[in-house]
């Protein structure tokens, strides 16, 4: 039975958009040591993301950008997030089984599982794709708006993050929605 294993990154944040990856393991090639991603060091997940691209049967990322994500929300965001990497699959899966407690409106058969990251070794590979993915969009915006340090706190409301905001303004990619981006706007 072919699992695909499905998890998001980038829920939190206020800038910046959400990913979600979807993994088919090929049994003939286990990864030691897939876990939930926030469990790793960045330098184990990098590893691990590389890993799991060239020993899976079939792997996909995709993204909800900040502006969808103000559209319609951060939960139908990551479900859309989530419905598009497994869209995206070269190998269809038998069944589908997403981290958490929610299912992606797809065709085909799929179970929510909380805390899978943990339990699933599928969800665990997903888990750091996704979240590898979503690190390497920060960086990226880190060099494009230098001013919110985009790089040490990826987008996290953190106290620098929160302070360079009020310093610098909202940018093209922090979510509106957010209550901290939001009310700024509303007090400009």
């Amino acid at each position: 039975m072919l699992i695909c294993g499905v998890d998001e990154a980038g829920r939190g944040p206020l800038a910046g958009s959400v990913y979600a990856a979807a993994v088919i393991l090929n049994p003939n090639l286990p990864i030691i040591g897939l876990t939930d991603s926030k469990k790793l060091s960045e330098k184990k997940r990098d590893y691990l993301a590389g890993e799991i691209k060239t020993k899976a049967l079939a792997w996909a990322i995709a993204s909800c950008s900040a502006q969808e994500i103000d559209d319609i929300n951060i939960l139908q965001a990551s479900l859309l997030a989530m419905k598009r990497a497994i869209e995206m699959l070269q190998v269809l899966p038998d069944l589908v089984q997403v981290d958490g407690n929610k299912c992606p409106k797809i065709a085909l058969p799929c179970e929510a599982i909380v805390k899978g990251d943990s339990k699933v070794q599928e969800i665990s590979a997903a888990s750091i794709l996704a979240k590898t993915a979503r690190d390497a969009e920060l960086y990226a915006l880190d060099v494009q708006y230098p001013q919110y340090g985009f790089a040490k706190h990826k987008g996290y409301p953190t106290p620098y993050h929160l302070e360079m905001l009020s310093m610098y303004g909202v940018s093209a990619v922090h979510r509106r929605s957010y209550a901290p981006v939001r009310v700024l706007l509303s007090n400009s």
